[in-house]
């Protein structure tokens, strides 16, 4: 029964090779063992002159060395290209709200996820003593304010003093121009001309006494005057520090974190909340330096998340410098976020709208690779040789993929592309023709 069973095996193993591997020798070799083949009614030929032209197929000779493709007749079409990017939501702005005082907290705290108003308070830190050095910089300031009219009036009394100076000492002058006279004509001895002489001498000092006392009342006004802005910059920087005891929200947003809580200690540089704007978002991507040619500042952009429904943007942002480690453009999309629904840091694609370009549709089987690797197809001279040439993918479709780099119209091997090379004659069947 085990050797019955063996050839039964090899019998069906025979059968099943003739039928799929040598299928044309098989049937040939039982068209040869068939006794009817002979006893066959012949088959009656039409004439060919009672047949339409169009219902007698004309064989079609190649003659040997041309190898038989199949091909496609592909006409440019334009479409409108996209850029498809990866990136992630980001808030359209972020600040940690840091305290520039020191003290303790007196305020009850909120917590995250609240949402504040622009002006709303996050945290009030405990005056201490600051007021009081605010009401003692504003009494300095009323004490310099109130020199003023003494310090002023000195000026005039020092001008006055050297209006006086100057009048004697034009005095002493004539005085003792008409000693000088006299005492050549011998009617004045010589000291009266000693005193006279000595008088002028004496005004000149007292005029330049005179003039200092002017410079040093202006100098006293000068002083009264640094002082009063001394006493102002005092209480400038107190009434600052009181305002910065109240910290509040620099703008209306969403806090991420728990305010200051009560009773805690800030110092100056520590953190209050973190206030985060969502309304509207940004959607953050990378253009590489191949594509960026393609993106320009106010293109309408498709966004989808991994939640929700697709989105609607506008390129906000195109940064002009890359990346130093991916080479890479930042690009920048606003979306509204009315109802906060969208949150910072969600993974997005993003499709940026672009000028059309004309491409071709060609099933993916039809590219190919010549020998220094390049992409490209197979096309159709018109000498009916094959020609490679290199074309660059765009995106691909349902249908196929879109490349450029072609003529407008030419003739593309789909099949057969990998049995040819440049220069080989081809005999192509068009799908065209045969579908």
């Amino acid at each position: 029964m085990r050797i019955v069973s063996l050839i039964t095996a090899c019998l069906v193993a025979a059968v099943l090779f003739g039928l799929v591997i040598e299928r044309e020798r098989f049937f040939a070799l039982v068209s040869d063992l068939s006794p009817y083949e002979e006893a066959a009614a012949p088959v009656d030929t039409p004439d060919p002159e009672l047949v339409p032209d169009d219902a007698v197929p004309e064989a079609e000779a190649v003659e040997d060395g041309v190898i038989r493709v199949m091909a496609k007749r592909s006409v440019a079409q334009e479409i409108g290209t996209q850029v498809r990017l990866r990136g992630e939501t980001e808030a359209a702005r972020q600040v940690s709200v840091v305290s520039e005082v020191s003290g303790k907290i007196i305020s009850t705290p909120l917590r995250k996820g609240a949402f504040v108003e622009d002006g709303d308070l996050l945290c009030s830190v405990d005056p201490g003593t600051r007021e009081s050095a605010l009401a003692e910089a504003r009494a300095r300031l009323t004490e310099a304010e109130a020199r003023r009219p003494e310090v002023e009036a000195r000026i005039p009394e020092a001008q006055a003093r050297l209006i006086e100076a100057k009048a004697r000492l034009k005095e002493a002058r004539i005085n003792a121009t008409a000693a000088e006279r006299l005492s050549q004509d011998g009617f004045a001895s010589q000291t009266r001309v000693a005193n006279t002489e000595a008088a002028v001498q004496s005004a000149q000092a007292a005029i330049s006494t005179a003039e200092a006392g002017v410079k040093a009342a202006e100098a006293g006004l000068d002083s009264l005057q640094a002082s009063i802005e001394s006493a102002q910059a005092a209480v400038t920087r107190a009434q600052t520090e009181i305002d910065r005891l109240q910290i509040t929200a620099p703008f209306s947003g969403v806090l991420e974190t728990d305010t200051a809580e009560l009773g805690s200690l800030l110092q100056p540089g520590g953190l209050c909340a973190t206030v985060i704007q969502l309304d509207p978002i940004k959607v953050v991507g990378f253009v590489p330096e191949t594509e960026v040619g393609r993106v320009e500042v106010g293109a309408l952009a498709g966004v989808r998340l991994n939640q929700g429904p697709d989105l609607q943007a506008e390129v906000t942002f195109l940064s002009r410098s890359a990346d130093p480690t991916t080479r890479t453009f930042r690009v920048e999309l606003t979306v509204p976020n009315p109802d906060l629904s969208i949150r910072d840091g969600q993974t997005a694609e993003i499709l940026i709208q672009s000028q059309g370009v004309m491409a071709h549709l060609l099933a993916a089987s039809s590219l190919t690779l010549n020998d220094e690797g390049t992409l490209g197809v197979r096309t159709i001279d018109a000498d009916s040789l094959a020609r490679f040439m290199p074309v660059t993918v765009l995106r691909d479709a349902p249908e196929g993929v879109y490349i450029t780099g072609l003529p407008e119209q030419v003739d593309v091997i789909t099949v057969g592309q990998e049995f040819v090379t440049d220069g080989v004659e081809v005999a192509p069947s068009f799908e065209e023709v045969i579908q």
